[in-house]
């Protein structure tokens, strides 16, 4: 098995009031363990279908791989972004997020609105643009779809009806507002730091 699910560091009910122990356990172990299953059931038939020459088999693969690997990823960063502490945004990430944005106050408005504006399934994310050098914030529709090459995520929530339905219902704002209760600063801040020395060794070679 290339992939397997990561284990969680806190408790499946350590999230409530703001999530569920319910929904964490059903997202975890049964979400997040379907895309590991899927994405290493495509490399097996990736593998088969070299061995047998059916290289026309090989779109509809990497579809599905693009997919399953997504969600697989997605949810390892999603996991770690959460905490039952909390906290705040500080430091050299705050001062990056008031660059980019404006203010912590605005930035907040811009991350919930472009989750509020998915339309369907998918994520809300921020992420370090490793060639402008910057913090954007986009949408990521499903668990592949529209981001670009070049972007690393340091921030993601889940807006998939998954995620939120047995706490929520369809009251999506809700559920977001409870995520800014949770979020992780401190995980995002080292991905922050990390990618920044990733990026510039990447671009200078």
């Amino acid at each position: 098995m290339t992939y397997t699910l990561p284990e969680l560091s806190y408790d499946y009910a350590s999230l409530e009031p703001n999530i569920s122990a319910r929904i964490m356990e059903l997202h975890h172990s049964k979400h997040h363990q379907a895309y590991v299953t899927g994405a290493n059931a495509a490399l097996e038939a990736m593998a088969k279908a070299r061995d047998e020459d059916n290289f026309a088999a090989l779109p509809k693969l990497q579809k599905d791989l693009a997919f399953n690997l997504g969600g697989h990823i997605n949810h390892s960063i999603f996991w770690k972004n959460l905490s039952p502490q909390g906290g705040e945004a500080a430091g050299e990430l705050l001062e990056a997020i008031k660059d980019g944005f404006g203010s912590y106050e605005a930035f907040t408005k811009h991350f919930t609105a472009a989750a509020m504006g998915i339309q369907g399934s998918g994520w809300a994310y921020l992420a370090w643009d490793s060639i402008g050098n910057q913090l954007i914030i986009g949408q990521l529709y499903d668990q592949q779809g529209n981001l670009p090459v070049a972007t690393l995520p340091l921030l993601m929530l889940d807006m998939w009806e998954h995620a939120f339905y047995l706490d929520y219902q369809n009251v999506k704002a809700d559920y977001v507002k409870a995520f800014w209760n949770v979020v992780n600063w401190e995980d995002v801040a080292a991905r922050f730091t990390n990618v920044k020395v990733q990026s510039k060794s990447l671009l200078l070679g």
